[in-house]
């Protein structure tokens, strides 16, 4: 049987598989930057309770 009678060529198909991977790669990425967002977000308030407690005079 050939491919190319069936109305579908490799092509067609290896474009519409890199497709998915591009979109998968998006999706990663943008999780990544909520992760990193998030760890910021924590380690400025981290920063914040650091500055806040070794800034006050002595008990």
């Amino acid at each position: 049987m050939n491919i190319s009678s069936s109305g579908v060529s490799l092509f067609s198909v290896y474009a519409q598989i890199m497709f998915v991977v591009y979109g998968l790669f998006i999706l990663l990425g943008l999780y990544c930057l909520y992760l990193l967002i998030k760890c910021l977000i924590r380690g400025i308030k981290a920063l914040d309770i650091y500055i806040e407690k070794n800034t006050r005079g002595p008990l």
